[in-house]
């Protein structure tokens, strides 16, 4: 999981993304798609068309990270609507980055009873 500090804003770059960019490719998405700071400390997160991949763009105050994940079985749930960002939080993010859909977590297992 990426180490994000409390205070973080994570956005979901909704639709689909051309997985080829790198970080300048991305950063130029932010600010001129989505018409926010690329610099100022929020992560943005990103998914391709066959949905198995993300990338992360954070800007942590020293630098421009840039992580990826790609998922073996299955795609990551995302938003339809193309053009616009959703925010969602840091705990979401970590249902994300898990492969669980992070709108609905479910919890799968209760023991029925103790001992």
């Amino acid at each position: 999981m990426i180490p994000v500090p409390s205070g973080v804003r994570v956005w979901i770059a909704a639709g689909h993304t051309d997985m080829r960019r790198g970080m300048n490719g991305l950063s130029l998405l932010v600010q001129e798609g989505l018409k926010r700071d690329p610099f100022a400390g929020d992560l943005y997160v990103f998914r391709g068309r066959r949905g198995d991949l993300i990338k992360c763009l954070w800007h942590d105050g020293l630098g421009l990270s840039l992580y990826a994940k790609r998922l073996e079985r299955g795609r990551f749930v995302w938003p339809a609507t193309a053009g616009e960002s959703v925010a969602i939080t840091p705990a979401q993010m970590g249902y994300l980055l898990e492969g669980i859909d992070w709108r609905h977590p479910q919890q799968t297992w209760r023991p029925s009873r103790a001992g």
